[in-house]
């Protein structure tokens, strides 16, 4: 159940995100209040948290003001799951995309070096399971396994700044089944791409890892640019 100061941000986060309170526009606590019907002290960590996130910025004098979005926290989940709820989407799904692009494959061709033994086991568990619940077109299933399987190889690629970015794929894994931007049925190729990154990595075959991910995220990339500004494919 969320909490008060949690309901108010799931509806003024994307509020600042979209636009509709421009750059430069005050946010103050009584605005706050009436706007939403909830205490001081409730609009006061609702926008303590969004100045976390480098939404709004505080300060004495000028009170609190929207920030432009060079200023936000990129990396943080819920301004991406804003941006992806915003009208930007399919231009925000392509920057993820190619995050991801320049992240994945290093961080496959890394795991087939450094995974330990539990991990080259488990990676190839996902596989199979990727496999089973997309032929099935269990979409909810599949899901899972997919953030399973991108989080466990960043994890096993034993660089830290890489694993950093795990919640990132995560949220785009989440945002493109949410916004049904993934066929009802994943598509073969992708799934089978997918079972030789894993038996790449249970292997120690670095190069082959490096390669069935990079094609991964390229057919990823290819298709969200087919994508509008909104998400929604390009005629």
């Amino acid at each position: 159940m969320p909490t008060l100061h949690e309901e108010v941000l799931a509806k003024l986060g994307p509020l600042i995100v979209s636009g509709a309170l421009a750059p430069g526009a005050k946010v103050n606590l009584e605005w706050v209040q009436q706007e939403f019907g909830v205490s001081r002290t409730v609009a006061r960590e609702a926008v303590q948290v969004l100045a976390s996130k480098r939404l709004v910025a505080s300060r004495r004098r000028t009170g609190v003001t929207v920030l432009p979005a060079d200023e936000w926290d990129s990396y943080d989940r819920a301004v991406i799951r804003w941006r992806l709820d915003g009208p930007e989407r399919g231009a925000h799904l392509r920057q993820l995309s190619q995050l991801r692009t320049a992240i994945e494959p290093p961080a496959a061709a890394l795991a087939a070096l450094a995974a330990d033994d539990r991990q080259r086991r488990r990676i190839v568990e996902l596989g199979a399971a990727m496999e089973e619940t997309g032929a099935a077109g269990d979409l909810t299933a599949f899901l899972e396994h997919d953030i399973a399987f991108h989080r466990l190889l960043l994890e096993a690629s034993g660089n830290v700044m890489f694993v950093g970015l795990a919640h990132v794929v995560e949220e785009v894994l989440r945002g493109r089944t949410f916004h049904r931007l993934m066929p009802t049925r994943p598509k073969a190729e992708a799934r089978r791409l997918h079972l030789v990154v894993a038996e790449a990595v249970a292997g120690r075959e670095s190069e082959v890892a490096r390669a069935a991910m990079t094609a991964i995220c390229v057919e990823v990339v290819n298709e969200m640019g087919r994508l509008g500004g909104n998400g929604v494919p390009a005629p």
